[in-house]
């Protein structure tokens, strides 16, 4: 899904679906998250198609955006659900979401954690360590219950993203290396309080070649030939996530060439496979509205100062991850460059340096790309609170998160003495 393909403009302005993004900002106020149903649908639906005839799920990766109107409405197109916590499991079921569709993943589940899946009945936990199988092994026994397991195993393949979010080489905190995976195999599968069901593999997020998914499909088919030949036969692979997006001139594989390429190397055996896409559902549905507060010239540059800022949108001061920035309305001007900054008291507080834009202050920006890791990593830094989010389908729009206020910034906090 191309950033633009849902926000468009139209006689001078920028839309998202049917509706002028300036109205969006009239009513709900700004900085304001903005999401458009069809490309979430559209989104969705391209890997749903992709996988017809195949025993397939697609576990949306809920740590990308935890909304519950997004939670809800992937669901109803199908989507499973994978995640790393409690608090999300708790959010897949207020959306009404299947946890017998649910893989739990993640490096450091609680004791509680793993009672509160096991009681919800879900598909499986994402083992990831010697450690935690012990554990998830005597909270079952406690219950009496088997629990389902798939091993998340390391395949030591480079992902060729941003250091911080690859997460298949053996540096990385997640998984278990293939060298150590089948002695866990062996234990679990002789073990009365779990159950095995597959194994799965996640190597990083944007990931813009299907060549080093390939390469870890490879190696991890290898390691399940290998335990079959143990007797310990694996019915589900789970092939995790990571498939990029377009943010600037980046040229992702689509869903269907990344499942095709998967499904290929698979063949005929008789596996269900999973996949776990997080940013490529939502990423590119959604924009980050924010207004131009001041232009500040200096000797050295020119900054928009906008009403947004790095705890509405962290990606650029965590990453220094480049996202179009566009003026809802362009001016009949000759344009300027730019840093777009924020009001936080940080240097690191910026949305995008070097921006050409034809604005005045008071004018409205839009923040591309901002669908995931956007609101899902805000905070309340210098006491904001946090942007409302808002659905457009066609005509229409919702409001799916109050903007939080200054109430809500201390609400729960007690005065000592």
């Amino acid at each position: 899904m191309r950033a633009d393909a849902c926000f468009a403009e139209r006689d001078g302005e920028l839309f998202a679906e049917d509706v002028p993004l300036r109205v969006i900002a009239e009513r709900f106020g700004t900085p304001c998250y903005v999401y458009s149903r069809r490309a979430l649908v559209e989104a969705i639906d391209a890997y749903t198609q992709a996988l017809a005839g195949r025993d397939a799920l697609v576990c949306y990766a809920l740590k990308a955006n935890p909304s519950l109107a997004i939670v809800r409405l992937l669901a109803q197109r199908g989507a499973g659900f994978d995640i790393v916590s409690g608090g999300e499991l708790a959010r897949v079921i207020a959306a009404g979401g299947d946890p017998a569709r649910v893989v739990f993943s993640g490096v450091g589940k609680t004791a509680a954690e793993m009672q509160q899946a096991l009681d919800a009945g879900i598909l499986c936990f994402n083992v990831e360590s010697d450690s935690e199988l012990r554990r998830l092994e005597g909270v079952a026994a406690g219950t009496g219950r088997r629990a389902p397991v798939s091993f998340r195993v390391n395949p030591d393949v480079d992902a060729r993203t941003h250091p911080y979010i690859s997460t298949g080489m053996v540096e990385n905190k997640f998984g278990v290396p293939l060298a150590e995976a089948r002695a866990l195999f062996r234990h679990a599968h002789s073990s009365a309080h779990l159950e095995v069901l597959g194994v799965g593999v996640h190597i990083g997020s944007q990931i813009t070649s299907v060549a080093p998914f390939v390469e870890s499909l490879d190696k991890v088919i290898e390691f399940i030939d290998a335990l079959a030949g143990e007797g310990i036969a694996l019915r589900q692979l789970d092939l995790g996530g990571g498939l990029g997006i377009r943010y600037r001139d980046e040229q992702p594989p689509s869903p269907a060439d990344y499942v095709r390429a998967m499904i290929a190397r698979v063949g005929r055996r008789p596996w269900k496979l999973l996949f776990e896409p997080g940013r490529s559902l939502v990423g590119n549905a959604g924009i980050l509205l924010t207004r131009l507060e001041y232009i500040k010239r200096t000797p050295q540059k020119s900054f928009a100062i906008v009403d947004a800022a790095m705890n509405d949108l962290m990606r650029p001061a965590l990453y220094e991850a480049w996202h179009d920035i566009r003026a809802v309305a362009p001016r009949a001007q000759s344009p300027e460059t730019y840093d777009v900054v924020g009001p936080v008291c940080e240097s690191a507080d910026f949305l995008g340096h070097q921006r050409s834009l034809s604005v005045q202050e008071g004018d409205l920006l839009a923040v591309f790309s901002a669908g995931a890791y956007g609101m899902s990593m805000s905070s309340n830094y210098n006491s904001r609170p946090r942007a409302p989010e808002v659905l457009v389908d066609g005509a229409a729009c919702v409001l799916i998160r109050e903007r939080e206020s200054l109430a809500d910034l201390y609400r729960g906090e007690r005065l000592a003495g």
